[in-house]
């Protein structure tokens, strides 16, 4: 998140402000849409959890990690949406923790879908050594990683804040965005390589790993073909996540392009780049997997029937205890 995903530039919104009506409706649709895709991103991790054979496997962990990434970029992102655009204004030291696990869920996903495209390889090319490579406990050191990897990223600018900001800084109130909090120069430059660097090096493993799953599997196997599609859509998904890291630049440019519609131009863009790519994640790897949509339907199945059957349980209570009477 290359700050708060809706506007670095609080002087940009200010000259064509929405109305009060406005902005109440903006976030009350970004935060209905965030609380839906939580709730169908809790289902999945619920499934996950009630049934073994999901969370014994290393590929189902990958993809709950990502789910819960996204469950918490969705979260911060709403959270930060209804601060901007209301033009709030928070603790430095609240905001920065907020800036902080917006940005690390942000670099974690692009990393996450790298890990997944590597799993299909082995499942593919060396199902021999599948669950060697990926033992269980690997898959948690791996999650580990890549949360040490964003850190390390990240990490850099959280230490020259402290260094170069007066301590008078930490106790006041700013609008939560990341440009707020980490002010120096050359960090903004930094950010820029580091970005273009990580995203470079993650979409050189998925042409690595497609063309060889391509090559190793050419006999037209079944599960071959998925998983080239699967990598296919790790590829797309990154597409949306370079999206994030480019929005900075297109946001300038949507301010000289049409600064009358501006907030509104953002705002479509937030919600495409930002909200909607959190529940395509959980259709395309979740629903979409054979295994984890059988025992998705069947959790949610049962637990719709034992809903109806408490309710029944308490109608037939009620009923008695109305006949006694």
């Amino acid at each position: 998140m290359n700050s708060s995903s809706y506007g670095n530039n609080a002087s940009f919104s200010l000259i064509y402000p929405d109305s009060f009506n406005t902005a109440v409706a903006k976030s009350v649709i970004v935060v209905a849409l965030g609380i839906i895709i939580n709730y169908v991103n809790g289902t999945l991790i619920h499934t996950f959890m009630k049934n073994q054979i999901l969370y014994v496997n290393p590929r189902y962990i990958l993809f709950i990690h990502l789910v819960v990434n996204d469950m918490i970029q969705v979260t911060l992102a709403t959270l930060l949406f209804v601060l901007g655009n209301n033009f709030y204004k928070i603790n430095v030291c609240f905001c920065c923790i907020i800036i902080l696990f917006a940005v690390l869920t942000t670099l974690n996903s692009p990393l996450n879908l790298a890990v997944m495209a590597i799993e299909c390889y082995i499942a593919i090319c060396l199902p021999l050594r599948y669950h060697e490579v990926l033992a269980i406990k690997k898959t948690y050191v791996l999650i580990g990683l890549i949360w040490a990897m964003s850190t390390v990223s990240i990490a850099p600018d959280v230490f020259v804040m402290l260094v170069t900001e007066p301590a008078e800084f930490f106790y006041s109130d700013v609008v939560c965005l990341r440009d707020q909090i980490f002010r120096t120069p050359v960090m903004k430059n930094k950010r820029n390589i580091s970005h273009i660097i990580y995203l470079v090096v993650v979409w050189l493993i998925l042409i690595v790993v497609y063309c060889r799953i391509f090559f190793t599997a050419k006999a037209a196997d079944g599960q071959a073909k998925k998983a080239r599609k699967t990598v296919l859509l790790h590829g797309f998904q990154l597409l949306l996540c370079m999206l994030t890291f480019v929005y900075s630049t297109f946001k300038k440019a949507a301010f000289y392009w049409s600064p009358k519609h501006y907030l509104h131009v953002l705002y479509v863009c937030f919600i495409i780049i930002q909200i909607l790519p959190r529940f395509i994640s959980s259709i395309v790897y979740g629903l979409r997997d054979q295994v984890f949509r059988k025992y998705y339907v069947k959790q949610n199945t049962c637990s719709v029937q034992c809903m109806h059957t408490t309710v029944d349980q308490v109608q037939d209570k009620d009923d008695l205890q109305s006949a006694v009477k």
